[in-house]
């Protein structure tokens, strides 16, 4: 039997299997062998080479990537926010190949790349789906674009993306494995845990290879955030969830489009509608902050924040400004959201800067 109709029969087999605390064992060990048998099958794939994937090459602060099913309007949107030319016709498979854009907001500039529509089992390769959703793991977010009219995209979409081992608005389990030379596996925790029992985890990693090591969990997690802190293939990138063609929809149909799918924004494309509070909602989910830098005894320049990420701190400005700031520093003057008053001096590197924050470095 080979891979995939082993994983086609376990999938068959947990889909009957009832969730209680009589079976928890039993489901933890079926989600672990599928996790495993995927994981053998992408390796496989891998190294065999299939496939020219896309090449991109990354410019500017960030990477947004264009995610959606066919004819979509992915390609009216790359062309709406960035002032581009992707060819755009009323038929699915326009685009081809990948077709970069750029625009600059609140000064950060942010690619972005309108990417060959995916189709369903992209994730298992149909469609150049593997290559599409390749492109996605080395973006900085992903923008997840659903029809008006067909809403059932959008968990299509998300199946994809959590198939493919891209985990969208997650963090990372609160796990840690230390692993040793000899004694089992010892669990221990930080918190009450609800979804997952000690005996579960001892199974799952066993099943994972994980034979002897001290697991440390910090978080009330479940089997599959388990299961994603034991494989290290895994990808956690921020979203950003529209419904595109909304102004084909009457108010009584997007309330219910925000019960069903909760997206981020109603939006149109072809109507230029929302496409400013998706430029804001694409900086602030990326996690931009301003800093603006001022020379002693000089204004500080408001024309050109340094574009940093949200939890920077004064070393991370030093590093990005020159590779010897760190060495050479004295102490900042802070003045902003993250200064006690205006001027503060900081003789602390890791001290955390806010959106908005002006420097003045004084380096040796």
């Amino acid at each position: 039997m080979g891979r995939e109709e082993r994983i086609r029969e376990l999938e068959a087999e947990l889909a009957k299997t009832k969730v209680n605390k009589r079976t928890e064992g039993s489901l933890g060990l079926l989600k672990a062998k599928i996790s495993r048998l995927k994981d053998e099958t992408d390796r496989k794939a891998s190294g065999k080479g299939k496939g020219s994937g896309y090449a991109v090459k990354k410019s500017g602060d960030a990477t947004v990537v264009l995610l959606g099913f066919p004819s979509v309007g992915k390609s009216t949107l790359l062309n709406s926010l960035c002032n581009t030319h992707s060819k755009v016709a009323a038929y699915a498979f326009t685009t081809l190949n990948v077709v970069p854009g750029a625009i600059e907001h609140k000064h950060a500039k942010i690619q972005i790349l309108d990417v060959p529509g995916i189709v369903y089992g992209a994730a298992s390769g149909r469609g150049r789906g593997k290559e599409v959703l390749g492109v996605i793991k080395s973006s900085d977010l992903v923008l997840m674009v659903v029809d008006a009219q067909n809403p059932e995209q959008y968990n299509a979409l998300c199946d994809e993306v959590k198939e493919s081992n891209i985990r969208v608005n997650q963090e990372p389990p609160q796990v840690t494995i230390k692993r040793k030379p000899r004694g089992g596996i010892d669990v221990g925790t930080r918190v009450r845990l609800t979804k997952i029992d000690t005996d579960t985890v001892k199974t799952i990693c066993r099943e994972l290879g994980v034979l002897n090591a001290d697991v440390l969990i910090k978080e009330d997690l479940d089997m599959d955030r388990f299961i994603d802190a034991i494989e290290s293939n895994r990808s956690y990138l921020p979203a950003v969830v529209v419904v595109n063609k909304s102004d084909l929809l009457s108010d009584e149909e997007k309330d219910t489009l925000r019960r069903e799918i909760k997206p981020d924004l109603f939006i149109s494309a072809h109507a230029k509608m929302g496409l400013t509070e998706l430029k804001d909602l694409i900086f602030e989910r990326i996690g931009f902050i301003r800093i603006f830098l001022k020379q002693a005894g000089k204004k500080a320049d408001m024309e050109e924040p340094l574009i940093m990420r949200r939890g920077a701190t004064v070393r991370d400005i030093c590093t990005t400004l020159h590779r010897d700031f760190v060495r050479k520093f004295r102490f900042a003057r802070l003045w902003g959201p993250s200064a006690k008053f205006d001027g503060q001096m900081v003789r602390n590197l890791d001290k955390f800067v806010q959106d908005g924050d002006i420097v003045e470095l004084h380096i040796s």
